[in-house]
């Protein structure tokens, strides 16, 4: 973590409003230790952050080696499930190395997007054959050093799949799985939470057996992502998905979709990830996020597939899909989509002290140009339905700098990106 540094911001989101003018951050041993309106200019020795700088992104839901898949699965007719045989082949041509290269690079990138923790929903275990590493978590180790190299914070969703799927998913029972992931440990940029890949792929007694082992960590799972799953989970186990997990003031249902009346009262309880460019970009549908929202559920945002990483358009896309599907403007605030992406985010991954500037919040932290040809104009509070990733200059995750001037400060992203995904 950092020294004691002065970081001087032209403008700030503090307590979920703009400041009327400078503000400076005082950060030690990685926290915020002091908020203060500034002096009119920079002081010697100060960090200077022109924009308005916001509480970092938190990218709630991921699965960093789809990034790969970027432009390769846009041709043609299909759907979800077709989409799903193009993820699995790619995920059965990835050694540890290739997975370490793809996400690292992939981190960094949203890194560039002003993200500065993510929830990696992992499951690409073991080798393609099924039988796992010397290491059994080699895979989850190196997404934690990817992260690391990128700058930014992890949570490592370690994922439970036992049915379906491809070989190397799977992990022989929910004990064997316990056992394996009880072997990693959280430090400084890392904590270790937990998932429930899919009803699918995880029987409602075994998914007790995961939240059992979660306790207070997170718990995530894919929730009702289409049709299909909840046909599917009614005939087999006689309910919703909804129904059947075990949703608690720690879970985090991803998607969510397609719920029923009685799914959204029973989520109303947790947090919900949505991840619109995703959702859109295969055809799965428009989540309910205001119904979710009056329920009393706690947002959160992903870009999941990564076929878009801009955490700004996620967020946006809550409400501008709901307009589609509603024909009615104005579900949601600006400033409420904005808590979306950072404090959010940040509960369900496990960091309830980030997602905020104040004193004794962790100083993670992005800043975004207000006079781009995107932003130029828009009021400061409207950042969200007008800024885009390309808008972030600046960086800062436990006091460090990560993105300096729009640019990684230890890696050439665009140029990593293109080696690790070459096929």
């Amino acid at each position: 973590m950092s020294s004691a540094q002065r970081y001087w911001c032209e403008r700030a989101w503090v307590d979920g409003e703009v400041s009327a003018g400078p503000v400076a951050l005082d950060v030690a041993g990685g926290r915020i230790t002091a908020v203060a309106p500034g002096a009119a200019e920079a002081g010697a020795g100060d960090e200077v952050l022109r924009g308005l700088t916001i509480p970092g992104l938190a990218n709630a839901h991921s699965h960093a080696f789809q990034r790969a898949l970027r432009g390769h699965t846009q041709t043609g007719t299909g759907s979800f499930w077709t989409w799903r045989e193009q993820m699995y082949a790619l995920a059965t041509t990835l050694d540890p190395d290739r997975l370490f290269r793809i996400a690292r690079a992939a981190f960094a990138e949203m890194a560039l997007a002003g993200i500065t923790v993510v929830g990696e929903f992992h499951y690409v275990h073991h080798a393609p054959d099924g039988r796992p590493y010397a290491d059994p978590n080699e895979t989850g180790r190196a997404m934690i050093a990817a992260a690391a190299e990128a700058g930014i914070r992890i949570t490592l969703l370690d994922a439970c799949y036992l049915h379906g799927g491809i070989d190397r998913f799977r992990d022989a029972d929910v004990h064997s799985w316990a056992e394996r992931v009880s072997a990693l440990a959280d430090d400084d940029l890392a904590r270790i939470g937990a998932a429930i890949h899919s009803i699918r792929a995880v029987d409602p007694d075994e998914a007790a057996v995961v939240a059992a082992w979660a306790g207070t960590r997170p718990l995530h799972a894919h929730v009702s992502e289409q049709p299909a799953e909840n046909e599917d989970c009614l005939a087999r186990h006689g309910g919703t998905p909804t129904q059947v997990l075990p949703v608690s003031d720690t879970f985090t249902a991803v998607h969510a979709t397609h719920l029923t009346d009685a799914d959204v009262a029973r989520l109303g309880a947790a947090t919900v990830c949505l991840c619109p460019t995703t959702e859109r970009d295969l055809a799965d549908g428009v989540g309910p996020a205001r119904r979710l929202a009056d329920a009393g559920a706690r947002l959160a945002v992903g870009s999941d597939s990564h076929a878009v990483i801009d955490l700004f358009e996620e967020a946006r896309a809550i409400e501008l899909d709901e307009r589609l599907v509603t024909g009615v403007r104005g579900h949601h605030a600006a400033a409420s989509l904005l808590e979306a992406t950072s404090g959010g985010g940040y509960g369900c991954l496990g960091w309830e002290d980030g997602g905020r500037i104040g004193v004794g919040a962790l100083a993670d932290f992005a800043t975004v140009a207000l006079d781009s040809v995107r932003t130029a104009g828009t009021p400061p509070e409207a950042l969200v339905f007008s800024a885009g990733a390309a808008d972030v200059r600046d960086v800062v995750v436990g006091g460090r700098r990560v993105v300096r001037n729009g640019a990684h400060v230890s890696i050439d992203v665009a140029r990593e990106l293109g080696e690790a995904i070459a096929r």
